[in-house]
């Protein structure tokens, strides 16, 4: 077990430096590892692939999810492949393992008016116009948490109502900034404590860091409740929120990827459903066909004539 877990810090190094993974993800696939190592002693390059069907029923057996069933099995291909790399094992008896199919659940968002009365407030002190400042840019460029607590004052091109962020794997991208993000940052930067500095954090914390993601996190649900006495809202829900509205407004899946820096369409084509699901509440509220108990008027059924095209 030993060698097991020298060879387990080796891979968790070469997500860090090689792969560039984020510090959160090094640290799930660190654990779910160590339990996968714990529960399967034997050496590494004499697990076949009935080893790691049996961890996942027994991943089963215990009530885990299908995502997290899924993400395990994810960092055991991964990790395999690294000792397949590395010269330990000649195959990878992960890849033959399927696990149960996830069902992803849909996001879920404000509506277009709840997001409006969410930043309809005038900020009086510099905490508020500091957390209207981040609320615009999460709603209104759909940026992640991970990217705003990241943002420098050199990321801003307020002239051109741009915004550059450094996403996932560490790939830049340029944003569109709205005009009340643009307004709202415009007022924050009259408070800002180094608003000269190009390298200074957007939103500065505590010490020399940025502003942390509970900070914003708390934030935003005191804001929330206050403007729509819901304490559920979390950031993301936000970018949810962003990237469903555009899609209603403009039909344009590709351009709704780039936006969110997602890799695969596939990850985005989700909001595709959360669209057609509005659509659907629409119909169900709307059509008198869908209305339960719905009785046919002078102009419907009874006056059909049976054979004739209608």
């Amino acid at each position: 077990m030993r060698k097991a877990v020298e060879q387990l810090a080796g891979f968790l190094d070469h997500l860090r430096q090689q792969r560039r993974y984020s510090p959160l993800t090094v640290e799930a696939y660190g654990r779910d590892l160590r339990r996968f190592i714990k529960f399967n002693p034997t050496k590494l390059h004499h697990l076949s692939s009935g080893d790691i069907d049996a961890y996942a029923a027994k991943m089963k057996h215990a009530r885990l999810s299908e995502r997290s069933i899924q993400r395990n099995l994810s960092a055991l291909r991964q990790f395999f492949q690294y000792l397949m790399d590395q010269g330990v094992v000649s195959a990878n008896p992960a890849n033959l393992v399927s696990g149960p199919k996830a069902r992803r659940p849909l996001p879920k968002v404000l509506d277009t008016d709840q997001a409006h009365r969410l930043l309809d407030f005038t900020p009086r002190t510099p905490l508020d116009m500091r957390d209207k400042a981040a609320l615009e840019l999460l709603y209104g460029s759909g940026i992640r948490l991970a990217e705003l607590i990241a943002l420098r004052l050199g990321n801003l091109n307020l002239q051109d109502a741009q915004l550059r962020v450094l996403g996932k794997g560490n790939k830049e991208r340029m944003l569109p900034m709205s005009r009340m993000s643009v307004t709202a940052v415009t007022q924050w930067l009259t408070v800002h404590p180094d608003p000269g500095n190009q390298e200074a954090w957007l939103f500065p914390g505590r010490g020399n860091r940025g502003i942390t993601a509970r900070t914003v996190q708390n934030r935003l649900k005191r804001i929330a409740v206050r403007q729509l006495g819901d304490n559920s809202l979390h950031p993301h829900m936000l970018r949810h929120s962003f990237a469903t509205h555009l899609l209603e407004s403009s039909g344009d899946l590709r351009s709704v990827q780039e936006l969110l820096g997602h890799e695969d369409i596939a990850t985005t084509q989700v909001y595709t459903h959360l669209n057609f699901q509005h659509l659907a509440e629409v119909y169900d509220k709307a059509h008198p066909r869908a209305r339960q108990g719905a009785k046919p008027g002078k102009d419907t059924a009874k006056h059909i004539t049976p054979g004739k095209d209608q």
